[in-house]
């Protein structure tokens, strides 16, 4: 096998090639965690192609792309599911793609999400990216390389109960999401079910994080603007004073929510950017406060937009400063349905055994895939990829790597998970 050419982030390539890993790092030696346990095509197929798997992974990795510029990723993915027969469609953005397997009126889904962060990385790894300020601190690379496997494991056997719907989304980083995507691309037509893992740093590697209900929360994003007429610092009387009008949104918002939202909720907001002013005795014209607003209750999520727009206006009328809001809405918890985190359930156990299953909490961080429940049931699993030995490294950081043994484990819950719902 030869190596993909390297393209900068967002090129396309007119004839890519088949690819090993592309720091020459051997891949041998990596476990199979789920070996012998069937079915026999699944353990002849993951015998014969696990460093494969490792390869597409390190190649992703070293090469990531920015949401919805995964151009290189996508067209990766589709050469190597043509390859065996199958016929993938790129979403009409360019990015992305669907593509069936198995034939049958019977259609289950599984997700795999494709994009890098715009975050610099310091793994030291021989695979390190090799685009500035972009990396794959999330696991996409991972996610993206472990369907692949499923998807070519899958195309190996004689035959299928039904038809496996492979979902290559783009842009889950970013907001709107590239889940809207995929279902304006009639990707979820006809799906009863659809699955999807995500990669957890907290579990150890051959563990799979299920629960039933919300599993993550829902994510907004405020942008507030405020206006003054500005003046002196020696005479703030004489002008609205912005900077602590600022003030005083920045630590009573948060508080009022706290008084207006059920605490049992997870309903929580926290400023990540704040800017006004320069000169220290100048009341300034303008000023910015930026934050994420996230709760665990969908019913609540619907309500908040109009609860803080009164809850600013009543902060800020006092102050005689003027504001503009923008609540950008981002996406719903995702909240797994009974049935379908049963059948995952199922699946994990004839992946690996019944040592896998781990219960996981709900987080606060957002996650696009609740859209697909908004229209289908489905369920969405935390993936162990801790070594058990070095330090936990956390997702969205510069350090965050994964134990590889983790891409095997994620093909065979994926294999499974969808034989399971078929059946």
């Amino acid at each position: 096998m030869t190596v993909l050419d390297s393209r900068p982030s967002g090129a396309t390539m007119s004839s890519p090639e088949m690819l090993v890993d592309p720091t020459g790092v051997s891949m041998s030696g990596v476990d199979d965690l789920g070996e012998g346990r069937g079915p026999a095509w699944l353990d002849d197929w993951l015998k014969a192609h696990a460093s494969d798997i490792v390869a597409w992974r390190r190649h992703i990795h070293a090469h990531p792309e920015l949401s919805r510029r995964e151009y290189n990723t996508t067209e990766l993915v589709a050469k190597l599911l043509r390859e065996v027969g199958l016929k993938p469609r790129v979403l009409p953005g360019g990015t992305g793609l669907i593509c069936d397997i198995g034939r049958g009126p019977r259609i289950v889904a599984l997700r795999a999400d494709m994009d890098a962060l715009p975050l610099p990385e310091n793994t030291g790894s021989p695979f390190s990216s090799t685009v500035d300020g972009v990396s794959h601190a999330c696991g996409h690379d991972a996610h993206t390389a472990v369907l692949l496997g499923a998807a070519l494991a899958l195309a190996s056997a004689t035959e299928l109960p039904g038809r496996v719907r492979l979902v290559f989304q783009p842009a889950e980083e970013v907001m709107p999401g590239g889940a809207l995507d995929v279902l304006a691309a009639g990707g979820l037509d006809g799906v009863e079910r659809i699955f999807g893992l995500h990669c957890d740093p907290r579990l150890q590697v051959g563990r799979i994080g299920t629960r039933i209900g919300a599993i993550t929360s829902a994510s907004d994003l405020l942008e507030l603007r405020l206006s003054s007429p500005g003046g002196h610092t020696s005479r703030p009387h004489l002008t609205a004073d912005l900077v602590h009008a600022l003030g005083t949104v920045i630590t009573g918002l948060p508080t009022m929510l706290s008084r207006r939202v059920d605490p049992r909720s997870g309903t929580v907001l926290v400023w990540g950017a704040v800017h006004a002013g320069e000169a220290p005795n100048a009341v300034p014209q303008d000023g910015l406060v930026r934050g994420t607003l996230r709760t665990g209750d969908r019913d609540i999520w619907a309500e908040l937009e109009p609860l803080v727009k009164d809850l600013v206006t009543g902060l800020l009328l006092p102050t005689g400063v003027g504001f503009d809001l923008h609540h950008r809405r981002g996406v719903p918890p995702v909240v797994n349905e009974r049935e379908s985190t049963q059948i995952l359930r199922a699946g994990i156990e004839a992946a690996l055994g019944d040592d896998a299953l781990a219960g996981t909490e709900q987080s606060s961080g957002g996650e696009d895939f609740g859209w697909y429940l908004e229209h289908v049931p489905g369920s969405f699993a935390r993936l162990g990829v801790w070594n058990g030995v070095e330090k936990q490294r956390d997702l969205h950081q510069p350090t965050f790597d994964l134990d590889e043994r983790a891409l095997l484990v994620g093909v065979r819950v994926m294999v499974h998970t969808a034989l399971a719902a078929l059946a």
